[in-house]
């Protein structure tokens, strides 16, 4: 059992219904607006790149003694889960997994809108102090993520380590911050970006490249 922890949050509105929809005169070809998607990898691959991060995590702790899982929300906290599942296939022991929501810890909130969307961040009942924190996160990309994920992490705890593990790493660093652990390195060029698709969210375990249509002129 888990152990929610909140802090004092703010509540979300994202749609006001019976909200007036924008008129469609003048608006942007829909054959424009399609995204160009081309899977990198699909479940099988990401399995295997998630047994292998399994086994250097362990490895890199000496075990699984004080080994503790917390995925940053929202695909973070799904691939926390099956890193714990394929901990536990290997070695026979469940890890402490638990979630963390950085939304008021962001350096841009100022301009996602004056109500952004805030989850809970909820610890393992033993909490972090002294132990190996896994931070896992789906794509790392300009840092900011986890600078703001380390930023909250400190606030609940004092951990022993701190390790960062991701699925896709994009490069484009802004922040001098590097995985431990990583799936796969992709090279991304500019107008494109990677996206870690999870069962619960998407429907499928992937991950895919997609590629913005360009601007009008």
């Amino acid at each position: 059992m888990e152990v929610a922890l909140t802090a004092p949050k703010r509540a979300v509105i994202l749609d006001r219904p019976g909200a007036r929809q924008p008129d469609t005169q003048g608006s942007p070809d829909p054959s424009r607006m399609i995204q160009d998607r081309i899977p990198l990898m699909d479940e099988p691959s990401v399995r295997r790149a998630l047994a292998r991060m399994a086994s250097e995590l362990v490895e890199r702790n000496g075990g699984t003694a004080g080994l503790v899982l917390m995925g940053v929300h929202r695909r973070g906290d799904d691939l926390a889960h099956l890193l714990r599942a394929e901990i536990e296939k290997a070695e026979g022991v469940s890890v402490p997994v638990g979630t963390l929501d950085i939304t008021l810890y962001r350096d841009d909130l100022g301009v996602i809108g004056p109500r952004p969307i805030v989850g809970d961040t909820s610890l393992p009942p033993e909490g972090i102090d002294d132990r190996t924190v896994i931070l896992v996160d789906d794509v790392l990309f300009t840092g900011r993520t986890v600078r703001a994920a380390l930023n909250e992490l400190m606030d609940w705890g004092r951990p022993a380590r701190i390790l960062l593990c991701v699925l896709a790493d994009r490069g484009g660093r802004e922040l001098p911050v590097q995985p431990d652990v990583v799936g796969r390195s992709i090279e991304v060029l500019a107008g494109h970006q990677i996206e870690v698709l999870v069962p619960d969210l998407d429907g499928r375990l992937g991950v895919d490249l997609v590629r913005s249509p360009p601007e009008a002129a």
